[in-house]
């Protein structure tokens, strides 16, 4: 089968190839699944650049995510559940840039028909992401202000939505001044850009001088500095991407003065704790929403396997609109 694969770590256009492998067998308690689609995200471009928390021994497949159909189940009744359904693939080792994926049978969630293959390619990272992070973690009360970086992001274009579909409301830090009407249009309530000045100066004149209790942050470095001071008192912070690859610079008196609090969140240590039912219940959440076009996916470019350099370049165009997606063709 065909499969992206990258011997040593480095820029993804340059390191990523397609190579000849052998079609993997799927052990006790897992399945095989015949690729469809998968997307390309910034987790899968970090690992190959080798910025990921958790890395893979080499060579490497990336790919956290996709939509397949089982073909082949080991040994286990989870397995011969789901065999030959569509599912959306799973895979936190990586390994969906390819043809074929063996992943365990837990993993692989069947979604209904009326979704299309596009969005089941992206059924998780970024929808589950949100949806914990807002509903699950910070438990955002109708009303409040929530902060975010990156809001130009397609996670962060998602939580807009979701912020106009559950009653909060979102302060959305941008770079690029150009996005800021954009993302007024999507329903953002406020826009502003770091360009302008820091940004907990630009935040207070929003909310008031005590700030905002609830903030998100994929970037860290200045920006989720800025984020961090931006907050109240009482405020909670999640940092969920290291971005920008710089730390954030706390200054402890504004901890020790009130109770902020800042945490890291990660998704896949965050599942592992949930329940096969609260599981079931979170999918169930996620496809409700993406018929809502509340976490729908923006879908931009599609590339075949073999245009991988392409791919990737395309995911990393500043401005880009949509999810890039790499399509096997196995449908």
């Amino acid at each position: 089968m065909k499969a992206v694969v990258f011997e040593q770590f480095g820029e993804p256009s340059e390191v990523l190839r397609v190579r000849e492998v052998p079609i993997p067998e799927p052990g006790p308690g897992e399945v095989r699944v015949r690729m469809i689609a998968s997307p390309v995200n910034p987790s899968d471009l970090l690992v190959v650049r080798g910025r990921y928390g958790v890395l893979p021994s080499l060579p490497s497949t990336p790919g956290f995510e996709g939509v397949g159909v089982v073909d082949k189940v080991g040994s286990g009744l989870l397995g011969w559940l789901v065999k030959g359904k569509r599912v959306t693939v799973i895979n936190h080792k990586g390994g969906n840039w390819a043809e074929y994926a063996v992943i365990p049978a837990r993993q692989a969630r069947p979604v209904a028909n009326d979704i299309p293959d596009e969005q089941v390619a992206s059924f998780f990272v970024n929808p589950a992401t949100v949806l914990a992070m807002a509903r699950h973690v910070l438990v955002v009360p109708k009303g409040e202000w929530l902060l975010q970086s990156a809001a130009g992001s397609v996670l962060g274009r998602m939580m807009i939505k979701l912020g106009r579909h559950d009653g909060f409301k979102t302060i959305n830090v941008v770079r690029r001044r150009e996005a800021m009407a954009e993302l007024q249009a999507l329903g953002g309530d406020a826009v502003i850009s770091s360009s302008d000045g820091p940004i907990d100066t630009q935040v207070r004149k929003i909310v008031g001088s005590d700030g905002v209790k609830y903030a998100i942050d994929p970037v860290g470095g200045e920006t989720g500095t800025g984020v961090f001071q931006s907050l109240a008192a009482d405020g909670r912070m999640l940092v969920y991407g290291t971005l920008s690859q710089q730390p954030l610079q706390i200054d402890p008196r504004l901890m020790i003065a009130g109770k902020r609090v800042v945490e890291g969140f990660w998704l896949g240590h965050w599942m592992r704790e949930r329940s096969i039912p609260s599981a079931l219940r979170l999918f169930r959440e996620i496809a409700n929403l993406i018929r809502a076009d509340v976490l729908a996916t923006e879908i931009g470019k599609s590339f075949p396997i073999d245009a991988i350099g392409d791919a990737v370049r395309e995911a990393e165009q500043v401005g880009r609109h949509g999810k890039v997606l790499l399509q096997t063709g196995n449908r």
